[in-house]
């Protein structure tokens, strides 16, 4: 993309995204992350009324008589966005790149995360680590995100998950929110994710194209693999073609649906052109009532 063209996207994605999280947003997202957690006080003497179970025994045997201990919850938040660029994200066909679907996602959270004083940070990963950006908080700091997702030149084209997610439990030690933003072309990365979640608040975005799903009737077609470059001729004239692409396409995001499950993860599925801010919402609210 050049220079004038991405100052135009991020514009675009900036008016637009700031409009949604005023809009829309307002206040969803903060119910629906609502700390990192409980933040050690203060000591001070029982009271009657008091939790006997947040008797702080150490302190009650030193003094001779009870003593409490007091938390507060800790609201500022760190999102990380671990984001997917290998070449598969290239790929789009409703006038929107996957790539380009999730820069406006991490606009909309960025934007949110401002509003309410969190930080955020980002990895940009390929089959390697592509680009760290620390946390910090500030709408030009989140600008420099959406730019750095849509203008990002990755060196590598394959896609490594668990590295991704390894290096972030090295560089992030406090608890965060973390997007993993992606297609899940790759595999093996289901240990990565369970252990990356017992620490921090993993939510999978799972990014697709709706011809990834399902084919049109255009007759012989040949579909490369951007990531390999495996070459397939398919013959999407026959029913029974488009049938069974449709029912890999479903099986496949099945599996990842039931996958994260299993591995306590959240999940959002999102579709290039596709109002992505409603799902958002959806989202949030179901959080809310869960946690």
């Amino acid at each position: 993309m050049l220079p004038k063209e991405l100052a135009k996207k991020i514009r675009y994605i900036q008016i637009y995204t700031s409009k949604t999280v005023n809009d829309v947003l307002a206040g969803e997202y903060q119910s629906a992350f609502k700390g990192a957690g409980m933040e050690f006080d203060e000591v001070r003497e029982y009271q009657p009324g008091d939790e006997v179970r947040s008797i702080d025994w150490n302190v009650t045997a030193r003094q001779g008589h009870p003593y409490v201990k007091r938390f507060h919850e800790e609201r500022e938040l760190t999102v990380m966005f671990v984001v997917d660029l290998s070449a598969s994200g290239q790929f789009g066909t409703t006038g929107q790149l996957k790539n380009e679907l999730a820069a406006e996602l991490c606009a909309l959270l960025s934007f949110s995360a401002v509003k309410s004083n969190d930080k955020v940070g980002m990895i940009l990963f390929t089959d390697r680590i592509e680009q760290f950006i620390p946390p910090a908080k500030g709408v030009s700091h989140a600008l420099r995100i959406i730019r750095d997702v849509l203008g990002f030149k990755a060196t590598g084209a394959q896609t490594n998950i668990p590295a991704a997610l390894d290096y972030l439990g090295r560089v992030i030690r406090k608890r965060c929110v973390v997007f993993l933003v992606s297609d899940f072309l790759g595999d093996g990365y289901e240990r990565s994710m369970r252990v990356l979640s017992r620490r921090h608040d993993l939510i999978a975005v799972t990014v697709s194209d709706p011809r990834e799903l399902a084919l049109p009737d255009l007759g012989l077609i040949e579909l490369e693999d951007a990531e390999t470059g495996e070459l397939v001729l398919l013959d999407s004239g026959s029913r029974r073609v488009r049938d069974c692409y449709a029912d890999l396409g479903q099986l496949r995001m099945q599996k990842l649906r039931t996958g994260f499950r299993s591995m306590d993860v959240d999940q959002i599925d999102l579709l290039t052109g596709e109002d992505y801010a409603k799902k958002l919402v959806g989202f949030f609210r179901r959080r809310e009532k869960m946690h």
